[in-house]
Order: structure tokens, then C-alpha cells, then sequence
């Protein structure tokens, strides 16, 4: 549940140990603006769930050597890319509403016109009009 996870409810020293770091390390990482906790009216620091999943991952990219400009960066990519997946999922939903639209539409087209249609053989009917300057084989009075 994404509400219960962006809950503010840890102090800095429980999402320090947590997050396997010192709470200093935690106001670094703040000012710096990694994280950014909730504030309560008394001005302290409040850390959700989610905060310390970030806190997390920062520890382990600079345990792999990553400096925090790095790992700014890093995070900056990872919520640019969560916001373009995001935005084909939509897209492709948009998409296959409007196919299945035409797709209704175009059904419909095509029962009304075959209400229209009359079969080939029973609507075609070749007239010969009798040339005037023939006369009928049947009458033979002209000679």
C-alpha cells in the first residue's frame, strides 16, 4: 500500500539504525538533498518507510564507491525512468481503448452496410434493348 509506505514515523535515530548508518550521516544526506523527511510542528525529523528504502540503496551505491553527486544522479534517473514507465503504461492503455473503439466502430459500419447489400447474381440483370434496325426473326411480312 503506497499510503502506509510514505508514512512519517521514525525518528532519525530509529531510521539511522535502520538504515545501518549514523543520524549525522542522516543530516548529511539531507542537506545534501538525498532525502527529504516529514517535519513535525516541533521541527523534527520525521522518516517514512520509503525514506528508508532511499536510504538504502544511497548506502549501497556509496559502498560501491559512489560519491553522493553519483548517487544524485543516480536517483534523479531512476524516478525519471518510474515516470516514463509510467507514462507508456498509460499511453498503452490509451492505445488499446481507442483500438478497441474503432475496432466497435468499424463493426458497426459494417453491419449497417450489409443491410444494404443486395447479392451479386439476383441484383445485376443485363437488359438488351432490341435494335430497331433489326427485324424479328418470328415476322417475316418485311421482304
Amino acid at each position: 500500500m503506497a499510503d502506509q509506505r510514505d508514512r512519517a514515523v521514525f525518528v532519525i535515530s530509529v531510521a539511522a539504525e535502520l538504515a545501518g548508518v549514523h543520524p549525522q550521516t542522516l543530516r548529511i544526506y539531507e542537506r545534501e538533498g538525498l532525502v527529504r523527511p516529514k517535519r513535525t510542528t516541533s521541527n523534527a525529523r520525521r522518516y517514512s518507510e520509503r525514506d528508508i528504502q532511499r536510504l538504502l540503496e544511497i548506502k549501497r551505491l556509496t559502498g560501491d564507491g559512489m560519491n553522493l553527486e553519483g548517487v544524485r544522479r543516480v536517483i534523479q534517473l531512476t524516478q525519471e525512468l518510474e515516470h516514463l514507465q509510467n507514462r507508456v503504461a498509460a499511453l498503452e492503455a490509451e492505445l488499446r481503448a481507442q483500438a478497441r473503439r474503432h475496432r466497435q466502430e468499424l463493426e458497426a459500419i459494417r453491419r449497417s452496410a450489409r443491410r444494404d447489400l443486395v447479392p451479386y447474381s439476383s441484383a445485376i440483370v443485363r437488359y438488351e434493348h432490341p435494335s430497331r434496325y433489326e427485324r424479328p426473326e418470328t415476322d417475316r411480312t418485311w421482304t
